[in-house]
């Protein structure tokens, strides 16, 4: 998995946690129920009648998986569809049922066993982009509903400080009591701000960036799953996926160069 979700939590609270500490701020001053109760409890009853009940359950289900995801390896996904190519080249379109049930990947499984089958190239793509976009629906859906909860938690937090302050103005005859009420108040600001930009930001923005990169894997097997189809060389399949992958997510030696593809163009015209 990639940590960075974890560590940036981490080192977001830890920065926090560290500067109360050296202006000899008490941790336990900022954990006071009542602004707790408000921030989290009415951030997430908003979120919730913004939607169905099972966007909000399918939404936290999501949390595991975004942070769990393991970063895709477009590398390894080239090498398997030129291998494949060669084999379709050398045996058929027809071999690629073999193929399909020696494949993990149930996108790609459920691809070459269309192709096997028949599919018209133009049908299969709007098979597979449909098939795309409804995988990566919850994801979606999730992302938009933390990114939701950071917008309405520091407006719920100013709410909660407003609240406050009026029995701030109730208290003007007590001024012993008006530093206590006084920093009370300000706490249900300060969580809504944290709670929204080092909770529900980060993690919506997680799960859309894991989503990100599950559509970009996915295009890519589309792409060279129709290639195949169409019978591309196979080291031009290779080259025109490479084309499509960023060059930081490729190793050195797999990059796209001038003179690489000048070699593979001239193979296929030979």
């Amino acid at each position: 998995m990639d940590p960075a979700t974890l560590i940036g939590l981490v080192l977001g609270f830890g920065a926090l946690i560290g500067m109360m500490t050296m202006e000899h701020v008490s941790i336990m001053s900022i954990f006071i129920p009542g602004p707790l109760i408000l921030v989290f409890g009415t951030t997430l009853g908003v979120g919730l009648a913004s939607g169905a009940l099972k966007d909000t359950i399918n939404s936290f289900k999501s949390i595991a998986p975004a942070i769990l995801a393991k970063k895709p390896n477009p590398s390894k996904a080239i090498a398997d569809l030129v291998s494949i190519a060669e084999k379709a080249r050398a045996n058929g379109l027809l071999a690629l049922e073999q193929e399909a049930e020696g494949v993990d990947d149930a996108f790609l499984k459920g691809a070459l066993q269309s192709v096997a089958d028949g599919t018209d190239g133009d049908d299969l793509r709007e098979l597979l982009e449909d098939e795309i976009q409804s995988r990566t629906a919850g994801a979606r859906q999730a992302a938009k509903f933390f990114m939701s909860l950071g917008g309405y938690a520091p407006t719920v937090g100013i709410i909660g400080t407003v609240v406050s302050l009026t029995h701030v103005l109730e208290n003007l005859s007590s001024p012993g009591k008006l530093g206590p009420l006084i920093a009370s108040a300000f706490v249900a600001t300060l969580w809504g701000l944290l709670s929204a930009n080092l909770i529900w930001l980060p993690i919506g923005g997680r799960i859309k960036r894991v989503m990100e990169l599950e559509v970009s894997r996915m295009t890519l097997l589309m792409e060279g799953v129709l290639a195949i189809q169409e019978g591309t060389q196979p080291r031009l399949l290779g080259s025109r996926l490479r084309a499509m992958v960023p060059k930081t997510d490729l190793p050195a030696e797999g990059r796209v160069v001038k003179s690489q593809k000048v070699t593979d163009d001239a193979d296929v015209a030979a």
